[in-house]
């Protein structure tokens, strides 16, 4: 692979409006299409707000829209894979921007990669971190394997099961857009307001709960909310460079807003 493949920019958009955020990359997956600009991770976070994926139903809405509105949480449709899910602050959320057609033209390993980026950014906190193998009653994927609900996750079957992160993408002639929510210090009460991704008897939890709940006593960090954030984002950043064997490289934002032109100033 030529060296200049090899690069993948980060960028770190702070907090940003959903619908913001979206605007943003459809501007950046054109560029990534055209040659433009090299592949991307974006890490940022929202606003409380409930998207509604391809698949999702909106009787996973446990109140009404103008209830949840009046609570102070949006509810946006997005063209990402799966159902219903929950972003706000201390949730990690990251959309790589990636051209499949220079690492693997294939979306399951694409999933399966993620996952195995926070799994690994998981475990070096001392959290043992899996995939979860859906019911036997779901259609099997080739050669009658078992199907896996994508996301990670925490616990088993034995001790309780809880989701820590999720995972909805869209492909589009092989560039990525959307990602993952990794839920790091995030207010799990909004959760009640969902049924998140359609899955009603298992749990969300977060990296803080879990830290907190642990015995173990890591030296290397804090376990103040911020602290446990910064560190969470940079094992992110290490582990998605090793899975996607990629050089990660800070775009400073005087470069990605000129990549962004108009829509940097106009999208809400």
């Amino acid at each position: 692979m030529a060296a200049e493949h090899r690069i993948c920019g980060l960028l770190d958009w702070g907090l940003v409006p959903y619908a913001r955020a979206c605007a943003w990359q459809k501007e950046l997956v054109g560029r990534r299409r055209a040659g433009e600009i090299p592949d991307l991770l974006i890490l940022c976070h929202h606003p409380p707000v409930i998207t509604l994926g391809r698949s999702a139903q909106r009787e996973h809405l446990r109140l009404p829209e103008a209830e949840l509105g009046r609570r102070g949480v949006e509810v946006q449709e997005s063209d990402r894979g799966g159902d219903v899910t929950f972003h706000g602050p201390g949730q990690l959320v990251g959309y790589p921007i990636l051209d499949l057609s220079s690492l693997k033209k294939d979306v399951v390993w694409y999933l399966r990669s993620l996952e195995e980026v926070l799994i690994r950014a998981t475990k070096d906190f001392g959290v043992d971190a899996a995939r979860k193998t859906a019911p036997a009653g779901l259609p099997r994927h080739g050669r009658g394997k078992r199907p896996f609900y994508t996301g990670v996750w925490v616990g088993s079957p034995e001790s309780g099961e809880e989701k820590l992160a999720a995972i909805g993408v869209h492909i589009s002639r092989w560039i990525t857009s959307h990602g993952f929510a990794y839920n790091v210090t995030t207010d799990l009460s909004y959760f009640d307001l969902i049924v998140p991704c359609g899955i009603s008897d298992k749990r969300v939890t977060s990296l803080a709960r879990l830290l907190a709940q642990s015995q173990m006593q890591i030296p290397r960090f804090a376990r103040d909310d911020k602290s446990i954030m910064e560190a969470a984002k940079r094992a992110v950043v290490k582990h998605f460079g090793e899975v996607f064997e990629r050089e990660m490289q800070p775009v400073e934002a005087e470069t990605w807003e000129a990549w962004l032109g108009a829509h940097q100033a106009t999208a809400s």
